[in-house]
């Protein structure tokens, strides 16, 4: 029993840390929380609501809304989380684009399980319109969600700057 409460105590912490590290390149901005089920003697359940800035778009900022399960998986951070996730995405200053990117690259992208799901935000480009276009799902190891939210930012001008077209900043 000793050597079992040993070994838990040197991979709990490990554990831990890997479920609940959200980003790649830096850790979300937390807007705000609000509890949706109450549970009586571990964490209630809760909609999380974070702001990114896209890496490589100045002035675009995308909030997304996330499910976070309580109780005590969600205390120790091992719960899987659901898919159900919102996203709304705007122009908040002169827009920039700061190299090429691809159709579909990734913005930012999070860990919804302690192994095998992740949800991610990815970009693309309406050159047609001059619309970036940023996108959010989940997907699993095994078998993905259909759960998706779409966002959309026209590219326009900002004070006396012209708006730069997506199209000139696509690779290919």
């Amino acid at each position: 029993m000793r050597r079992l409460l040993a070994t838990l105590a040197l991979v709990l912490p490990t554990l831990l840390a890997s479920a609940t590290v959200r980003a790649e390149d830096g850790e979300p901005d937390l807007v705000f929380r609000k509890s949706t089920v109450f549970k009586l003697l571990t964490p209630n359940d809760k909609l999380a609501t974070y702001a990114i800035d896209d890496p490589e778009v100045e002035g675009v900022a995308c909030h997304y809304t996330v499910p976070e399960k309580g109780g005590l998986a969600g205390a120790f951070g091992v719960a899987e989380q659901v898919s159900d996730i919102s996203l709304a995405c705007r122009q908040y200053g002169p827009i920039k684009f700061k190299n090429k990117f691809a159709q579909g690259d990734v913005v930012f992208r999070e860990r919804r399980s302690l192994i095998f799901k992740r949800m991610q935000i990815v970009r693309g480009c309406d050159a047609k319109r001059n619309v970036l276009v940023y996108m959010v799902y989940s997907d699993k190891l095994i078998d993905g969600s259909p759960k998706n939210s779409t966002s959309t930012v026209p590219v326009m001008p900002w004070g006396s700057n012209d708006a730069p077209k997506c199209g000139e900043f696509l690779k290919g």
